[in-house]
């Protein structure tokens, strides 16, 4: 894929409502410049959290240190840890005061994969099994991209970390189903990902 030919998203793109942003940014391009290396993939799953009502968004419980970039203007990176042991990206989406984010679930590598790989295992190349698995969940995207704390707030208008424009994938290629992992506000099917597509979490 030649990235070159592609054009960062826009502020524009993600001061929009929530699931709008979710839905659009499958098939969208997020860039991590490592050194010279651009370590890129393909959004193929995400989720959407909005904390005006959705208990399971980590701005339910209003702000606080950690979240507040969330209550910020659409088009920058929340970055948290969880479990102890992963880093997971959100896009911030709305405007400000709203609360509102879209949890990049998976990726399919399509730029600087020996990086990611070695980045998330310790070798190249990978087992076959490892092709697969390399970015298929929210904390393999941040350890094969790099992605930590310190990136947190990142620009994605301006910044190291940003996104770049493809076309919309049809309606009928988006699968949209409840989100994973969570214990509250189970009931919202605000889960989407790429049909068919390989390096989905879970299908």
């Amino acid at each position: 894929m030649n990235l070159s030919k592609l054009t960062r998203l826009k502020r524009s793109f993600y001061k929009r409502d929530v699931l709008t942003v979710a839905k659009e940014l499958l098939g969208k391009i997020l860039v991590r410049t490592d050194s010279k290396i651009l370590l890129a993939g393909k959004i193929v799953e995400v989720e959407a959290y909005d904390g005006s009502f959705d208990q399971a968004a980590h701005t339910y419980i209003g702000m606080t240190k950690r979240n507040e970039i969330m209550f910020g203007v659409g088009g920058y990176l929340y970055v948290y840890f969880t479990y102890g042991a992963h880093y997971c990206c959100n896009v911030v989406t709305g405007v400000k005061g709203q609360g509102t984010a879209v949890l990049i679930r998976a990726l399919e590598p399509v730029n600087g994969i020996e990086k990611m790989h070695l980045n998330r295992y310790g070798k190249y190349p990978p087992d076959e099994k490892d092709k697969y698995n390399l970015t298929s969940g929210p904390g393999k995207v941040c350890k094969a991209l790099g992605i930590t704390r310190k990136d947190y707030g990142e620009d994605l208008v301006r910044g190291r970390i940003y996104l770049l424009n493809r076309e919309k994938i049809p309606d009928d290629k988006i699968v949209r189903t409840k989100r994973i992992g969570i214990k509250k506000s189970t009931e919202l099917d605000w889960r989407f990902y790429i049909k068919d597509n390989p390096f989905v979490s879970r299908k």
